[in-house]
């Protein structure tokens, strides 16, 4: 979006009789994407079929080690049960077996290609601009499908009385590196928590973070090979005391939080021993944390084109000025005859 590439995925939902269809934003092939792309499509049809048939993907299935195959999982099921739905797949390697459904999916890709090749730009300005053109397929599409639908409608079953959350709820305790592992990834929090009982709630695209009910972080999901997602604010001050450490640091590549930050580490490196490097950086990161990083951010800008070395003091000399002196100002004591004079004026004779 505005120049800044977007992965993602589709999922799709699509009734084998009239071929209505139904389109979710997915970040990533997990279960908490499935269910929450299978919920909106059920709401928005206004019913629930008998089966809800899937490939075997690892949102909905998982290897067995013994026999080799494949099976549904837990959480999938117990999804599937609070609408009444039926779980079934296809054999591993034969999609065909969804027949025209698997090329529905390759109808709906080209279509959206054309549109963007129309419209003349990948470029858009939100994901909700985006998101407008992939509903205005969607539509046009399912308006070829009203005949079909009725009679499809017909034999959906209602819909339960409410939603599932999409998120799984998770107990964890956070380390002294100010992080929690949620599904096998890290993410930070402030460093007062420390030793702390922490709820998160992992959702499709972020992961939230409550202590005592109340909500104190929030990260966007670890997705890939990523390690997690580590805010430089919640861990610099361990770091401080420790400047050593950040060369070999698991996280470094959260400690960077723009390009400009990371061409100023490698200037650094540049013309400095490395343990002089990270200290240096370090404390910079630090300033960032403690005033507001998009001032040391210009400041370091300025640096890097002028050719210069980013250090801690010509950043911190024009990030963060010293205060002025503050005037010294002298308050007498008051004089409380003043008040007693308007009691005694204001009392009834």
């Amino acid at each position: 979006m505005c120049g800044i590439g977007s992965p993602h995925l589709l999922y799709r939902f699509v009734l084998p009789y009239s071929n209505w269809e139904h389109v979710e934003l997915a970040v990533s092939e997990t279960f908490e994407a499935l269910a929450g792309g299978l919920q909106e499509s059920l709401w928005e049809l206004g019913g629930v079929p008998r089966e809800h048939r899937t490939d075997n993907l690892s949102a909905a299935t998982h290897n067995l080690r013994q026999t080799g195959g494949r099976e549904f999982n837990r959480v999938y099921l117990e999804f599937l049960a609070h609408y009444g739905l039926e779980a079934s797949r296809n054999w591993p390697g034969n999609a065909h077996e969804n027949g025209d459904v698997e090329s529905s999916h390759g109808h709906f890709k080209t279509a959206l290609e054309q549109r963007l090749r129309l419209s003349g730009t990948r470029d858009f300005s939100s994901v909700q601009h985006y998101w407008q053109l992939v509903g205005e397929i969607e539509a046009q599409r399912n308006s070829r499908r009203q005949e079909r639908l009725t009679v499809e409608r017909a034999a959906l079953r209602p819909l339960p009385p409410r939603r599932l959350p999409v998120y799984r709820e998770e107990q964890r305790t956070v380390t002294r590196g100010s992080t929690v592992r949620v599904a096998s990834k890290a993410y930070s929090v402030p460093s007062r928590l420390i030793g702390e009982r922490l709820t998160a709630r992992l959702y499709a695209d972020r992961v939230e973070l409550l202590f005592g009910g109340e909500l104190v972080v929030r990260h966007d999901r670890a997705l890939g090979q990523q390690p997690g997602r580590v805010d430089y604010r919640h861990v610099v001050h361990s770091l401080l005391r420790k400047p050593g450490a950040f060369a070999q640091y698991r996280y470094r590549e959260e400690m960077f939080p723009t390009a400009v930050f990371r061409q100023a580490y490698d200037r650094l490196c540049e013309q400095r021993v490395q343990r002089n490097a990270d200290l240096e950086y370090v404390r910079i990161l630090h300033l960032a944390a403690t005033t507001l990083e998009a001032r040391v951010e210009t400041a370091l800008r300025d640096c890097l084109e002028a050719g210069e070395r980013p250090s801690f003091e010509t950043v911190r000399a024009a990030a963060a000025p010293a205060r002025p002196d503050l005037p010294d100002v002298h308050i007498g004591d008051p004089d409380l005859a003043v008040y007693d004079a308007l009691l005694g004026g204001g009392r009834q004779r």
